[in-house]
């Protein structure tokens, strides 16, 4: 709509100022015809007088017609430029507001993602067989465990594994056993996750790491939650353990980025981007970007920017239902001409 009227008003200039140039056409050979009128007045000596006088104001009026029609197309240009000017804004104005609703859209699908991530820790920390894996540590409890844990990856396939960690940080259960061979018997004890969940401060809380690449999961990048496994399973009892669930961030997150509604024009010329609360890219359209940091100026939660020749249009995370957020924005940066 904005180019429509942009180009409306273009070609209404345009036009006016063809009409203006055939006008000053007309006004020339005007002067041209007083002039001439002139001096045949002056050859008819005493009876050419009166008809010079006329001859003289038709150049005059001719005179001022001309005057009126340069500063007209003084001003009409003036104001086509203004015209531009404001249009080009408005059309600014128009994708960068677009793209700040979709960048804020994409991290806040995200966030209904994570929500439930959060949700399944604290309800899988419950489960009596993870329980027992910690309360009484024995190897026919860990094995439950394990084929428990096997069950619930079987039907929850945005995870790489979940592991089971006894109070002293050493790894007691992991879902997948096959796979991930050297899990059970680590110690992670110094892990950001473990440390976390272990500090929680009941059934209701949980805990939430930087996505970062996990070198015991082959260097995939994982989104990472934990809670502590509770006496009993019940929300107050004593902690005994950890459940560390690894959300398998990538694919996920790419179908986010990858799924914001541009059309193929903006796509080639734009890139999505989630940001977590640092700045740090994590997820990208162009995926070799991960880990960088990416300078955006956020004195709002939503907003956009112009800077060289880029618009830059972002939103905060809004969170979702009892999920707050971690801080993270969604990010779009397109070329300005694209």
């Amino acid at each position: 709509m904005q180019d429509k009227i942009i180009n409306l008003a273009l070609e209404l200039t345009r036009t006016t100022k063809t009409k203006i140039a055939d006008l000053d056409q007309i006004m020339l050979r005007t002067q041209i015809l007083s002039m001439n009128a002139r001096l045949e007045a002056a050859r008819a000596g005493e009876v050419g007088k009166s008809f010079a006088i006329v001859a003289q104001e038709m150049g005059a009026v001719a005179q001022e017609v001309t005057a009126l029609s340069s500063s007209l197309n003084a001003a009409i240009a003036e104001n086509a430029l203004r015209i531009q000017s404001a249009g080009q804004d408005m059309a600014v104005d128009f994708r960068g507001s677009r793209y700040a609703d979709l960048a804020r859209n994409a991290v806040e699908i995200m966030d209904r993602n994570l929500y439930e991530r959060s949700c399944d820790v604290r309800w899988w920390a419950t489960d009596s067989a993870v329980v027992d894996a910690v309360a009484n540590p024995e190897p026919s409890h860990a094995a439950h465990a394990s084929e428990r844990l096997g069950t619930i990856l079987r039907s929850y396939t945005v995870y790489l594994d979940l592991w089971v960690a006894d109070h002293t940080g050493r790894v007691v259960a992991n879902g997948r056993p096959d796979t991930y061979r050297n899990a059970v018997g680590m110690d992670v004890s110094r892990a950001e996750w473990f440390r976390k969940g272990m500090e929680t401060a009941d059934g209701d809380s949980f805990a939430v790491c930087d996505v970062a690449r996990a070198k015991a999961l082959g260097g995939a990048q994982v989104a990472t939650y934990a809670t502590a496994i509770r006496e009993g399973g019940l929300a107050h009892g004593q902690a005994l353990g950890v459940l560390g669930i690894f959300f398998d961030w990538q694919p996920q997150a790419q179908a986010i980025v990858g799924g914001v509604s541009l059309s193929e024009d903006e796509r080639r010329n734009s890139k999505v981007m989630l940001l977590d609360s640092k700045h740090r890219i994590i997820a990208s359209t162009d995926p070799a970007a991960f880990g960088q940091t990416y300078p955006i100026n956020a004195e709002k939660p939503w907003g956009y920017g112009v800077d060289g020749g880029k618009i830059v249009a972002y939103g905060l995370t809004p969170g979702y239902e009892t999920y707050g957020g971690l801080g993270w924005y969604g990010c779009i940066e397109s070329l300005l001409e694209g």
